[in-house]
This record gives structure tokens, sequence and C-alpha cells, in this order.
């Protein structure tokens, strides 16, 4: 069976779709950020493939521990925002909008090994309102942070949209203006030394596959790559 890497991103349409289409295919897959991903890489730690940001990828690819070959964009995410089930949804026009929204809120969580937790530090401190938001904020080290929102102890989140989606029980997300957006691109490669590169090789096509290009876009993910024929 063929060990994957993968960050969260596309966990609810790998879990819910792909996989199941895979069957007795479908590889072990190891969930995180992608900068906790990298720190088990750096530790030493194996996988047959790896599913992450493009920046670090291409610190891989360069030093050769990821065969270049076999690399494949995927998915391009942007950040947003949830709100606890009643609550009404914010309209974001702007940076001012989003400002105002961060303040009169009690309670915030967001993760900060994600890319998502990351931006957001800089975006507080952008908005000259980073002391206030962290007072009043739950640090996740990794999951989805809306888990925090549906179970009452936060009532605003932040993550990729697509994560914000995989959890039930709240208001619809919605993304940050684009004053405040950053999107980040994200892309699958064949580790140089795999030891299944067959199986990595299969997943990588399912995860670029026209069924996959659909779940994707149910999830609010842009598409890299040509969703009617499964390639770039």
């Amino acid at each position: 069976m063929a060990r994957f890497m993968c960050a969260l991103v596309i966990y609810d349409a790998v879990r819910q779709e792909i996989l199941p289409a895979m069957g007795d295919d479908a590889p072990e897959i190891v969930w995180e950020p992608t900068a906790a991903l990298m720190k088990r890489i750096e530790a030493g730690e194996t996988a047959d493939g790896l599913f992450a940001i493009d920046g670090p990828m291409d610190g891989l690819v360069a030093r050769g521990a990821l065969d270049a070959s076999t690399r494949r964009p995927v998915v391009q995410a942007e950040f947003g925002l949830a709100l606890a089930s009643g609550m009404d949804a914010p309209a974001l026009t702007n940076a001012a909008d989003m400002k105002a929204l961060l303040l009169s809120v009690p309670s915030i969580v967001y993760s900060r090994s994600g890319a998502s937790g990351i931006y957001f530090e800089k975006l507080i401190d952008r908005l000259a309102v980073g002391d206030a938001v962290r007072a009043k904020s739950i640090v996740i080290p990794h999951g989805l942070t809306a888990e925090k929102v549906r179970d009452g102890e936060a009532v605003l989140a932040i993550q990729q949209m697509s994560e914000l989606r995989a959890v039930e029980g709240i208001e619809t997300p919605v993304p940050f203006p684009d004053d405040c957006q950053q999107k980040t691109d994200f892309s699958a490669a064949v580790f140089t030394d795999a030891s299944d590169r067959a199986g990595a090789l299969a997943f990588i096509e399912a995860l670029t596959s026209p069924a996959a290009g659909k779940a994707y876009a149910d999830r609010g993910l842009g598409l890299r790559f040509q969703s009617g024929s499964g390639s770039d």
C-alpha cells in the first residue's frame, strides 16, 4: 500500500469521494498542514508521495527529494471564514469590513501551523488589530478550525474555504475580501526514493481525475488541471 502525505485542503473531497472510488488501491494518508508535513520530512519520515503547497515542494524538487517528472498541479485555494450557526453572514467588501468583523466577534479560532493561520497572523498585524485578535483567539496546532465553532468553543473560524466547508453545523463559509485575500497553489508529486511508486502515481491520477475535479469545485477550490481529461 502506498503512503501519501497530504495537506488538509483536499481532506473532505478525498475522504468522501476519491478514496472510496479507489477501493483496495487507496493509499494510507498522513493528513497535516504543509508546514507540519515539511517538519516530518526534515526529521527523516518517509512516504511515497506528497500533496502540498507549491513553495515548499519547489525546495524538495530542487534538492532531488521529489521526482520533478511526476509533479502535477492540482488545486488553488483561498482563505475564508465561517461563523457559528444562526449568526448573520457578514458583508465583506473590503479590508475595513474585515477589520470591523474581527473586532466585533467575541472569539476566533485559527491554526497557526497551517497556511491560513500563518497568513492570518500577518493579516491582523497589517490591519492593526493583531493584539486585540490574539487576545480572544484559540490557536490550534492543526485540524479543522470550524469544528471549534460547531462545538461552541468559538464563534468565528479562519481557514482555507474547502476546509471550512468540510464541517457541518456552521454558517456557510465566505471568502476574505479581495484586498485581504491570498490564493495558494497546491501540487502532488512522487518521492524519488518511493517504495511504491506505482501506487503513488495511481493516487496522483485519482487526484487529477474528472471526478476529483468536480469534488474540488463543489468545495470551492480552483482547478489547476483540465478536469475533462485529468491531465495538466
